[in-house]
């Protein structure tokens, strides 16, 4: 991710509303830079069922070990995918022992939805 999406991503993550749903008003320029790796993202299949099983975690987490299964891609093809998840913004990961453990960033995926919000 450049430093330019990085910081306009950390402007809009920061829990308020960025922006009125594109049905009601125009999205600005900054907005739509800040916005668009993080729907990029979700463009995959791939990536949007990892996004699903992340955010629908019991725990608010998920282990890479329990992503991994769900797919027939390789576990390096999966790494990738988590990658530009976290690279977009969407998911944080800690590493515990062997394992990684995704959680989803909410304030984020709530601008997204508020974005696309029908009136």
């Amino acid at each position: 991710m450049s430093k330019q999406a990085g910081l306009a991503l950390a402007d809009v993550s920061a829990g308020e509303a960025c922006c009125q749903p594109i049905s009601e008003q125009r999205v600005s320029a900054e907005t739509a830079a800040a916005l668009a790796p993080a729907f990029k993202a979700l463009g995959d299949p791939v990536r949007l069922q990892l996004m699903s099983m992340i955010a629908s975690a019991p725990d608010g987490e998920i282990c890479v070990c329990e992503l991994t299964p769900a797919f027939t891609l390789s576990g390096p093809t999966i790494s990738h995918h988590l990658k530009t998840l976290r690279d977009a913004g969407l998911v944080d990961a800690e590493r515990r022992g062997t394992w990684v453990y995704y959680r989803p960033r909410p304030a984020l995926i709530r601008q997204l939805a508020a974005l696309l919000a029908a009136a």
